[in-house]
């Protein structure tokens, strides 16, 4: 029915949601490259084997520069103490303190991207008089990911290095490296290549094993040197429990001093030029754009990851509370021998019609049969160009009217058959929609209850052979029937589907009559109803079959439809929050859930989908396996319990993992749309939904009363 005419639907906001998941996506993967998350491997790009003989057999501070590589050694009754790993905020400043204490110096071989996070450490470092080199910036293995990973690791390090302290390292300790012996070919080709860029490579000629947490007693052993020999020795400072590096340090440091040691940073010790050099203006603002970039994947990640746990928690409590009443509703409704008076007062069912023709026989066909013993039938043609008048004039069936009227919407022709019924008891129902003969009867059996003002029933998706078919199917029953046993329990119902409700005549000329400033006009109509005081609950026995979008296409516009006209009834709506009894039950339960997981819910899914990018590059994969198993199950777990609680089969289940690849990002980007319409202020137009004749078929094809 076309009522809304608008301007052209928004665009430009595709364009901006992609370039901000494009960043989102790359913001997670600096964040995950930053935290080591990777290992830090990649594609092989060196030969293995063992490294040249000058060099395994070498000092441990080699410059490969040149042809033939030049190594340095420490003098005699010299430690080069040396720490990698770091900056740590709890071990580096305990190392920095017991150094301090015994009036020794070291060297500090830092991350990059723990400098950028720690940069108050790196500066502690160089005034109390150490040395610093650089790890690389991902603590990454510069013996196996690709040349020009390698480069930028070490470019990386330097700008880091150099917002924290204006000065530049020219010294390198490759992550995985220990001693000359144990350098590979890999890693020697990787430190040749680091040496065109100025770099200095420092191994070890002792390493402490201090990772392995072996006890203090081994780790001063292993980094005690020959009597009255010089050396390097390799300890850590970060990357773990380092409480026995600082006893060991401490106890190591008395037993050499007793010994006329000295402890010297690297470029002290072999009498080399400082290692550091002050650092351009550029390779500053490099380092303070790296800091901020890092910074803001920081950021992002553990926005990411809080929204993920709050989502969580919000769907396992609205699965808990869904879950709670539905169980609860179920018990109320199918009491044994419930008392309760029949109701059998005529009804009158309008039919708003605009170009229906596929369906409306089936439809109205549908309606005749019923076994309700006082029915009236209203067809209001609102300006159909196809013949619908005509073939429901041409079925002579008795007890059906047939009203036409200049097209003026659905809403229009609705309140034209309210004022043409005879009835108090009305049933609004869609022309692509086909009742089971008990269903009327059903429908109204709640108006034993003075207190209820409004039905809804049990819509079912009868084309639902397809797969979107399915998946549609899937949505009615684990969804939306879901959540109105919920909304029927908590007295909140904020929908009653244009396919099937029923209302009583008073009440809907209380309110005003069906209302057209919104697209969602069921929507809208059953909010006045609960503000007017009204009790409006669901009846599971009363069922409906409609027609779902048979297209990605058709399914677009008309959930576009739903999704905005329900926003505008939201907001239209939203000073029920303040209000007492029916309407206050509306505002403090019923919109607050449509907000939380209409619109906030879906709004953020795209940013979920991003993370799952990310999980896969990053992430165990027995992680990401576990993850999507589970919340499989639970999606599947629930789904089995509301198709048993709809008393329908089991076998659609197998589409429900497809589901998660296609429709739910559909019914997520709707939303996007949707809000992006409702902030910028368009109205969109009415976008009818092309009949297939579908339900029809089906309906036609099946017994009485027997599911399609």
């Amino acid at each position: 029915m076309a009522r809304h005419v608008a301007r052209r639907d928004p665009r430009a906001h595709w364009v901006l949601l992609l370039l901000g998941l494009l960043l989102l996506l790359a913001a997670l993967t600096v964040n995950g490259l930053v935290s080591g998350i990777d290992g830090g491997a990649g594609p092989s790009a060196a030969p293995a084997g063992p490294a040249p003989e000058e060099a395994t057999g070498a000092g441990p501070v080699l410059r490969l520069d040149q042809p033939e590589p030049v190594s340095r050694r420490m003098p005699d009754r010299t430690v080069a103490l040396t720490f990698d790993d770091g900056p740590d905020p709890e071990w580096t400043p305990q190392v920095l303190d017991v150094l301090r204490r015994h009036r020794a110096h070291a060297t500090f071989f830092v991350v990059g991207s723990r400098v950028n996070d720690h940069p108050e450490l790196v500066r502690r470092i160089l005034d109390e008089g150490h040395e610093l080199g650089s790890h690389t910036y991902t603590h990454a293995d510069l013996g196996t990911v690709s040349p020009w990973r390698a480069e930028l690791e070490l470019s990386l390090t330097r700008k880091a290095v150099a917002a924290a302290t204006g000065r530049e390292v020219t010294l390198l300790r490759a992550p995985y490296s220990s001693t000359t012996g144990t350098l590979n070919a890999a890693l020697y080709d990787a430190l040749r290549r680091a040496a065109g860029t100025g770099h200095v490579a420092v191994l070890a000629d002792l390493d402490a094993k201090d990772w392995q947490r072996p006890g203090v007693p081994a780790i001063v052993r292993a980094a005690t040197p020959q009597p009255g020999r010089g050396a390097v020795v390799l300890m850590h400072d970060g990357g773990g429990d380092r409480s026995q590096t600082v006893a060991a340090l401490d106890q190591l440091l008395t037993r050499l001093s007793a010994q006329d040691y000295r402890f010297t940073g690297i470029s002290e010790g072999i009498d080399a030029p400082p290692s550091t050099v002050p650092a351009s203006a550029g390779t500053r603002l490099g380092g303070y754009a790296l800091r901020w970039t890092q910074t803001g994947a920081q950021w992002a990640a553990t926005g990411m990851n809080m929204l993920l746990a709050v989502a969580l928690v919000l769907g396992i409590v609205r699965l808990a509370v869904q879950v709670a009443c539905a169980q609860l509703h179920v018990r109320r409704v199918r009491r044994p021998h419930r008392p309760r008076r029949v109701v059998d007062a005529p009804v009158s069912v309008i039919v708003p019609a605009y170009n229906e023709a596929a369906n409306i026989a089936a439809t109205v066909r549908s309606l005749v049969s019923s076994a309700y013993p006082a029915l009236e039938v209203i067809v209001v043609d609102d300006g159909s160009s196809d013949g619908t008048a005509d073939i429901v004039e041409r079925m002579g069936l008795r007890g059906v009217r047939v009203i036409r009227q200049a097209n003026a919407g659905k809403p229009a022709a609705l309140n034209t058959g309210i004022r043409a019924a005879r009835a108090n008891l009305l049933v609004l129902v869609d022309g692509d929609t086909v009742f089971q003969p008990d269903t009327v009867h059903r429908l109204v059996q709640g108006f034993a209850d003075p207190t209820v003002g409004a039905i809804s029933g049990n819509t079912k998706v009868a084309n639902r052979r397809r797969l979107l078919g399915r998946w549609q199917h899937l949505e009615y029953v684990i969804g939306f029937n879901l959540d109105r046993r919920m909304y029927d329990v908590l007295e909140c119902m904020p929908t009653i589907p244009g396919a099937i409700g029923a209302f009583r005549r008073e009440v809907l000329l209380a309110v005003g009559g069906v209302p057209s400033d919104t697209l969602a006009e069921d929507t809208d109509l059953t909010m006045k109803v609960l503000r007017a005081g009204w009790r409006v609950v669901y009846e599971e026995g009363a069922i409906a079959w409609t027609e779902a979008p048979s297209s990605l296409r058709q399914l677009w516009r008309q959930r576009y439809r739903w999704c905005y006209g329900t926003m505008q009834a939201m907001w239209k709506h939203r000073h029920a929050l303040r209000e007492p009894g029916a309407g206050g039950k509306l505002g403090r339960r019923g919109l607050p859930y449509l907000t939380v997981f209409q619109i906030v819910l879906p709004l953020a899914a795209p940013a979920v989908d991003v993370y799952a990018v990310y999980g896969l590059l990053f992430l165990p994969w027995s992680t990401l396996v576990l993850a999507w198993v589970g919340l499989l199950l639970l999606q599947g777990l629930t789904a089995a319990y509301a198709l048993r609680l709809d008393r329908e089969r089991y076998g659609p289940l197998w589409s429900l993992p497809l589901q998660q690849l296609v429709y739910r990002q559909v019914m997520y980007l709707v939303v996007v749309q949707s809000a992006v319409t409702a902030v910028i202020g368009n109205r969109l137009r009415w976008q009818r939904m092309v009949r297939t004749g579908e339900v029809a078929a089906l309906v036609d094809a099946r017994p009485p009363g027997q599911p399609v």
